[in-house]
């Protein structure tokens, strides 16, 4: 009785990528590449007329990145398992992946076969599977988003004022506008430059800029 191959696509805009693959899956005939190409906004269109059930992409590619890929081929097909192929783990590309697409893998290209074919296995069986590189990667990422909105969180009075500031408003000014005292208004820039940790004006309004405050 024949068992019913691992259906693949694999999108890579470097051809020498796709080769690579090719040579991996060489002796393991439980996978089939079905699909291949070098052109990702294609493969939506490709997919309505194949079958696949995973679909490998790489991640930074001209014309349409495999974030944006991944993200309508989930939304077109939920059932493809999509693993994302990389030169490097970025934290927050891998994170905003996992949001965005669900995405069942994330791979680095360095990787060895025997680590690609058990990556393939687990995620063809359901499961999902991330290089140890990544997952590190991933777990700095999250500390720092952390870190970052522990020291955002300006309260609604501070924002106001940090807008205002960027206005270039005395703190008299600041203070006729939003009805306060002088001092509550020096009061509040001594506690917004203690929690965005900048000591000067230039500095707080790009925090203020990177953090989207204003």
């Amino acid at each position: 009785m024949s068992v019913e191959k691992i259906k693949l696509a694999i999108v890579d805009d470097h051809q020498i990528v796709i080769d690579g693959l090719h040579s991996l899956l060489k002796g393991y005939d439980q996978f089939e590449i079905v699909l291949e190409s070098n052109h990702p906004e294609t493969i939506p269109q490709q997919l309505r007329k194949q079958q696949v059930d995973i679909l490998l992409t790489d991640v930074m590619m001209p014309g349409m990145t495999g974030v944006e890929l991944a993200r309508q081929v989930k939304k077109e097909f939920p059932d493809i398992r999509i693993i994302a192929l990389s030169m490097n783990g970025e934290g927050s590309l891998v994170n905003q992946m996992i949001d965005e697409s669900d995405i069942s893998g994330y791979l680095l290209k360095n990787i060895g076969q025997t680590e690609f074919i058990s990556a393939l296995n687990k995620i063809a069986a359901g499961g999902i599977y991330f290089s140890d590189d990544v997952l590190q990667e991933m777990l700095k990422a999250s500390e720092r988003k952390k870190q970052t909105d522990e020291e955002a969180r300006l309260t609604h009075r501070e924002v106001e004022i940090v807008r205002l500031i960027e206005k270039e408003y005395s703190n008299k000014k600041i203070a006729e506008e939003l009805f306060l005292s002088e001092r509550t208004v020096e009061t509040h820039r001594k506690n917004i430059f203690r929690k965005t940790k900048t000591n000067s004006v230039i500095g707080l309004i790009k925090y203020a800029y990177e953090h989207k405050l204003i």
